[in-house]
């Protein structure tokens, strides 16, 4: 007899330490999940837009404007580019840059251009649009164009991370790495609870053969 109820003492704290065990886990999965979840909704609302606009771009028109404006440098100004040595990847001087942002708005504080023997042309594309400056080194003549696609064509190209610079592609990054948290939280609380819910491994099976089937046949 009391070889019995020592079998079920310890059952029943093998029973009590598996369930505190579980709990642990669970708790700790539900605190991850939500948390990545929380992190992830607005960039996963926004990827998932923007992923059904990128896949009907043709059918998505984009009405482009353009702003053209010109100006002209003063003789003290055009000294400081004038010449005809060729640089890559050189700035312009610091009143340069400060002059065409009073006069023509555009910040090019920072920006690299070519230097050709007789232009300095800076590009500046950005998400949903283009823009570049181009200075005469002989005349002083200063030629700036900008362009806009549009707001879908701004969130286009943020989904892309094209010319969206360091800051957005950090948040990509940081972004990506909770949506795997997020998916892999979910994978295990569906392991958890899938004794409970049948349908769980069928649905995550369906899950991952769809597209691996849609791949192989449409996909060539």
């Amino acid at each position: 007899m009391d070889s019995v109820a020592r079998s079920r003492d310890n059952n029943r704290l093998h029973s009590s330490a598996t369930g505190s065990n579980r709990a642990f886990w669970l708790k700790q999965l539900h605190q991850w999940h939500w948390i990545s979840s929380a992190l992830c909704l607005v960039g996963m609302l926004l990827f998932a837009v923007t992923g059904f606009t990128l896949n009907h771009a043709g059918q998505i028109e984009a009405q482009a404007t353009t702003v053209h404006r010109n100006a002209q440098l003063s003789p003290q100004l055009l000294k400081a580019v004038g010449g005809d040595d060729e640089r890559k990847g050189a700035p312009l001087p610091a009143a340069v840059a400060d002059w065409i942002a009073g006069a023509l708005d555009v910040d090019v504080a920072g920006r690299t251009g070519d230097w050709s023997s007789d232009e300095i042309y800076i590009s500046m594309p950005r998400p949903g649009g283009d823009a570049w400056i181009s200075i005469d080194r002989e005349t002083g003549k200063v030629e700036t164009e900008r362009s806009s696609r549009g707001v879908i064509a701004y969130l286009n190209d943020l989904h892309k991370g094209r010319h969206a610079g360091p800051a957005w592609g950090w948040f990509i990054d940081v972004f990506a790495l909770a949506c795997v948290i997020f998916s892999v939280t979910g994978l295990l609380l569906l392991k958890m609870h899938a004794t409970q819910r049948g349908a769980t491994w069928p649905l995550v099976a369906f899950g991952l053969v769809l597209p691996l089937v849609l791949a192989l046949i449409f996909i060539h």
